[in-house]
This record gives C-alpha cells, structure tokens and sequence, in this order.
C-alpha cells in the first residue's frame, strides 16, 4: 500500500528533504504526496505566435533559443532570445544567472509563459516560466498546459518545493506508483454513477488536459470522502440500534403536561413536533442522539424543558450543560420558574463557593436533584449521578466532541439533545452531524415582531446616537457591539473600552452604561449581565460575549460597529439579542463610510432576510465549512482534501444514499463494523480516500 511507503523511497527525496516535508507539508508518505493536492491551475494550454502578443497578455509561446548572454554594466542580467519563425522574444532574469546560464543553450526549443512587455522595442518577459521540448520529455510540466499551483513556504522553497519542485516530483511519483492504486468503488457503482477512475481521477487533478478535467476528477475524488464518512456514519448508527440495545420504556407524561399548564404560552407546531420526536426517541430500545437546531428566538429552551420532564417520568437525572456561567445561570433561572412541583433543580458552575458547591454534588449523587444545569464543571471527575438518564448540550459547537461523550458516560444509555441557535446547512448537518437525527425549529413565537436591520455608514453616528437616546428615554435597554477589547496600534477598529469611554464621559453622560468583554472574571460577566436584566443598565458596551443564548426581552436596540469583520451568522446571532419581547426592535449595522463592493453585498444579506437557514447557506458559501463552525472544535474544514460542502449537497446526498443502501444489505453488521474500523479507522488509512481525520475524530 502507498500508505506503508514513507517518501524517503522517492530517489529524489533523502532524509534532510523528508524532514521538511514532513514537518511544513504533513507529506510522510508516499501517498501523502499524491494527495497533496494543487491549490489553483493556469491556464497556459494554448500556444500564440510572438507576432501577434501584446503589451500586457499573459500568453504562452515556443521557439529556439538563438542567443544566450548577459546584459548591463552594474548588475547583469541574463537574456536568452527565442524565434518562432514569426519574431523574436526575450526572457529576461535578473537573479541566478550562473544557474539559468547552465539551464539554456543556442538550439534548444523552449516555452515560455507570462506577461508581454515591450522594452527598447523588442518584446520580453521577466522571468518566464519555462519548459524544454527535447527527446526525453515527453511532457511539459511547466508551461504549455493546465499547470497545477501548490501550497509552499520559505522552507519547502528553499528544500526544492517551489510549485514547480512539487510538479517535477510528483509527476515522476504518479509515473512510477499510479499503478499500484486500486479503485475503492465497485465497477457497477462507478459506471451507474458516471465517476471516473480512481487512478485517473488522481493523476488528472495533478495534470489535466482541460480545466473540466480537473472539476471531473475533483467530483470523483470528493465522492470517495463523501460516501465512504457516510458508510461509516451510518455503520455506527445501524451497530448502536442492533446490539447496544435497552427495555422498550413508556415515561410518564404527568410531569409534561404540568409544564405546559405552567407555561404563559402555547407551544408553536414546530416546537410540539420536536417535543413529540424527543418522547418518541426516549421511549426506543436505543439511546437518544439528536440535534435540535433553531433559529434565535425560536424556542429552543421550552423544548428542552419538555426532554426533561419526560425523562424524569422514566425516573431519570438530566445534565445540561451550558458554554458559559452566565447562559448556564439563565437556563437555570428558566427552568426553575416554570418547572413543576416535584421535579428539582440545581446549577453547577467553577465560580461556586466550595460548601456550595459541596451541597450540590452530593444532591446530584443522591438524585434529589433531576435537573441539573451547569457548564464545563459537570465534566469534572467529582461529579456523580445517581441515574442519569438525559444530557442536553445547548449551543454545542462550543463544545469538543469529546467534552460531550464524557458527560454521556457519566450515565448508562443515556439520551443526547444537543442543541444550536446556529441555523446549520444541510450538507454540514450532514457530515459534521450525520451521526445524529436532525430536528429543526424555524418559526418563532406568534407574538414575536420582525426585527427591523438598517445598514449604516459610520458618518450617520451622531443619528443612531440620538435615536439610541430616545429609545433608552422611553424604557427600553440598548446593546452596543464591537469586535476588540482593548485598542490595537496595529488595527483601525475602535475597542469596547474605548467606545465604553466616549460614551460614558461625552455622548450618554445621563444614562447607567455597562461593559461587557471575555476578559473579565466569571463573576464580574455575571454581575454585569445581571444588572442589564434587571434593568439597572441602559447601555450595554459588549464584544461578541453576549452571541448567545441571553435573553433580555427589554432590550430592543443592538448597534453592530465594523459589522464587516463578522461572518454573516454571527452578525444574525447578535442580532437575536433584540426582538425577544412584545416590542419592535431594531439592529443597526454600523459599518466605516468606506467598505469594498464584497463586503456590502454581503451585509445586505443580513439587511434584507431574517431567515437564519438562507443566510447560513450564503455564510457555508462565503467563509467555508471551517469557518462556519469553528475548526478547533470540528476539524470540518481539514476532513475533506477535495468535496466543497458549499457546492457538493447533492453528491453528499447521492453518496449517503449509496452508503444506506449498502449498509441496508449487511447480515452481520458488527463484523463489518469491526472489520471497517481495524482496517480504516485504527490504521488511519481508507484506501486512498483522505477523510481519515475526520473518522478518526468520530469514532
């Protein structure tokens, strides 16, 4: 297997060069190399006579080489001449001259490509790329062709990996090893699919014919990643359902119905549809795993209440864990209002007071708590349940994959919520979640007004100010949003202090004005926080620390300051902080007077749509699947060398249709799980697909 052949075995690579590779290219081996896939491709395919170039055209021509020589008094410079039977051309180089002296002799017929540019009246171009036709190469791979560009730095260039070092090596690799790659798909599969080869899909996104080549053996390759995590999603969810099985158990819905008697009000239809899916799963021979994503304001928390008292009608604990002291806080002020008799709550939070805190494990240990809400600190060691039956994970992707399954494992078969106010494409539900099912809660409470988003310049600043007063005038609380703490010397953003300043000592002198930022202690956040919901702050100065889940129905005005450097479901999530009680609320978009034609056109996608699913899929489409979620916690943006979840939906849908059908027909599925995880997932190798980060991540 190429896998097994470290890039050493290469007669052009010795150990110093392996090292760099290794250490700035992630290139071990020699599969590793022919998976390093090109960044971007010129188009230097088609030739034109030197007669007809211009100042100016990047062209690609041939010719003999008539003249080699030196020119200038100070600092020379090399000039080789070509002819091509219509005119003459310069390549001019300014540096290497020893070594291009050596490269080029009278006679040779060479390529180059580049920009025209007309000296002295001859025509030239500075420093070409360049190839050689001569009996040996049979090929070009400099010029002349689709060139494939790659990813290099200082230290691969000085170690020979420029692009054109990565051409030179991985052509002879694909030369020498294509051979020994089999095909992972079965014919049947490929030919009713219209993929091409495998071996020819690899050697093509190195050095196509054509540019449709390259997007031909680009969807050949991304398929392999789509079907093959999907195969291995579905495998791990067939396995779980048929051999990590429970009782069938009918929960007592006493304690639900309770709750929707104490709510002030009534459920919308997506909301029953959630709490119905969630009662269906909790009552199933198997555990639990579903997300439950909705767009900000659109309830999630009541569903979450619900979960929890159909697991306490099984006799069973809940956990619920929170990103943040203050969010965890809120829930738990939430839960306890309108929570029925006979079911209790606790929080569990780092900044607690040791007896407190004391107090609290041992009412979890001895299950007088149901309910308990708390952050990062429900993981710890000391925490023990008594039976846990439920653990709901509000805003997730704050949360490692890991920091999830250890809560899980503080129970036996126990159900997982997790929960998103990020409205999640379907194609990165898919794959960063496939191993879930998926409810989505899209309409809002029917008393909820729509909030109404103004986008403008910072010259209006005096404006929004006067309309901020008025509003704060007749009772209501404003936030004020900025994307740094402090001033940076390098930067032209404005900081919160600073803002936090002006407007405290020049421009709302009679107003109460908070601050609000990620650097302050838990206790000092939670002190702030609750002094806005209490209404003692009429001005709440913030970074993006209140994004989510804080809940002040009050609160009707959020001004956004450089809302360009946001991604567009970000800025949606900010603006959620507004428009959660019966008033009309406003987010005001302050942007600097001057801001690329890009940047607006994006904003004005926050300006026009309040569908936090539309805008989601233009933020996948923008910012990419690593950016979206945040690649420290998913690793969504390194698990694909080649699919585009932002293009790829219906390859991902055709692929996990495939996988589904395959996986439907398997007798003993715990021997072929067994059999796919020793073979691919443990060795880290999936027959030349190149997703083993992300099966590695979930398994």
């Amino acid at each position: 297997m190429l896998r097994n052949l470290p890039i050493e075995e290469l007669q052009s690579v010795g150990p110093k060069r392996a090292e760099v590779l290794r250490a700035e290219a992630g290139i071990s081996t020699i599969e590793d190399l022919i998976y390093y896939a090109p960044r971007r491709y010129l188009d230097r395919s088609s030739f034109v006579k030197i007669s007809d170039c211009a100042d100016g055209q990047q062209i690609t021509v041939a010719g003999t080489v008539s003249s080699v020589h030196t020119e200038g008094r100070g600092r020379k410079i090399l000039c080789v001449e070509i002819n091509d039977g219509t005119e003459d051309l310069t390549g001019v180089f300014f540096g290497g001259i020893q070594y291009f002296q050596r490269v080029f002799d009278r006679g040779d017929t060479v390529v180059f490509s580049g920009t025209i540019a007309s000296f002295r009246g001859r025509k030239q171009i500075v420093h070409p790329e360049f190839d050689f036709y001569d009996d040996d190469q049979t090929e070009l791979l400099n010029t002349g062709r689709i060139i494939p560009l790659y990813h290099s730095n200082d230290k691969l260039q000085h170690a020979g990996f420029s692009s054109r070092g990565f051409r030179k090596i991985i052509f002879q690799t694909i030369k020498d090893h294509l051979d020994k790659v089999e095909d992972p798909l079965p014919t049947e599969l490929r030919n009713r699919l219209s993929l091409v080869g495998y071996a020819a899909a690899l050697k093509a996104i190195h050095f196509p014919e054509n540019l449709a080549q390259v997007e031909e053996a680009r969807i050949r390759l991304a398929f392999n990643e789509l079907f093959f995590l999907q195969y291995y999603l579905h495998l791990s969810r067939r396995l779980i359902r048929e051999t990590e099985t429970r009782p069938s158990r009918i929960p007592d819905m006493t304690f639900l119905m309770d709750l929707f008697n104490n709510l002030p009000f009534t459920l919308t239809e997506d909301q029953k549809q959630a709490v119905n899916r969630i009662s269906q799963d909790i009552a199933q021979p198997f555990e639990m795993n579903r997300l439950l994503q909705g767009d900000v304001g659109s309830g999630k928390t009541a569903v979450a209440m619900a979960a929890a008292c159909i697991e306490k009608g099984l006799g069973h604990q809940t956990a619920i864990m929170a990103p943040t002291e203050v969010l965890a806080a809120q829930h738990f002020s939430t839960f306890q209002k309108f929570m029925p008799q006979g079911l209790t709550c606790g929080l569990l939070v780092s900044g607690m007071k040791a007896a407190q805190k004391k107090k609290i494990l041992t009412e979890i240990a001895s299950g007088s708590i149901d309910i308990t809400i708390g952050t990062h600190a429900l993981i710890q060691d000391g925490v023990a349940f008594k039976d846990l039956g439920l653990v709901i994970v509000d805003e997730q992707h704050r949360f490692g994959v890991e920091q999830r399954a250890e809560l899980r494992r503080k129970g036996e078969k126990t159900d997982l919520l997790v929960m998103t106010a990020t409205p999640i494409p379907r194609s990165l539900a898919l794959t960063a979640y496939g191993d879930l099912d998926v409810t989505v809660i899209k309409k809002k409470p029917a008393d909820r007004l729509p909030i109404k988003t103004l986008l403008l310049p910072e010259s209006r600043m005096k404006g929004v100010n006067a309309s901020l007063d008025k509003y704060m005038a007749e009772g209501r609380q404003c936030y004020y949003i900025l994307p740094l703490i402090e001033e940076s010397e390098k930067s032209d953003l404005v900081s919160a202090k600073e803002i936090f300043e002006e407007l405290s000592a020049e421009v709302f002198t009679h107003r109460r004005i908070g601050l609000l930022h990620g650097k302050m202690k838990p206790a000092e956040k939670e002190a702030v926080m609750n002094s806005f919901k209490e209404g003692n702050i009429d001005l709440l100065v913030s970074t993006t620390v209140i994004e989510v889940g804080i809940d002040v129905p009050n609160a009707t005005v959020i001004v956004i300051r450089h809302p360009e450097r946001f991604g567009l479901s970000q800025l949606h999530q900010l603006r959620g902080r507004v428009g959660r009680g019966p008033y009309q609320s406003f987010c005001i978009l302050l942007y600097p007077d001057s801001i690329s034609k890009e940047a607006a056109e994006r904003l004005g996608v926050i300006e026009k749509s309040e569908d936090g699913f539309a805008i989601a899929e233009q933020d996948l489409r923008i910012r990419g699947a690593g950016d979206f979620l945040g690649t420290r916690q998913h690793g969504v943006e390194s698990q694909f060398e080649f699919a585009d979840l932002s293009r790829d939906l219906d390859l991902l849908l055709e692929a996990r249709s495939e996988a589904e059908q395959i996986i439907m027909n398997i007798k003993d599925i715990k021997a072929e799980h067994q059999r796919f995880e020793q073979r691919y997932v443990k060795s880290e190798e999936l027959n030349g697909s190149r997703i083993t980060k992300s099966l590695s991540l979930i398994s």
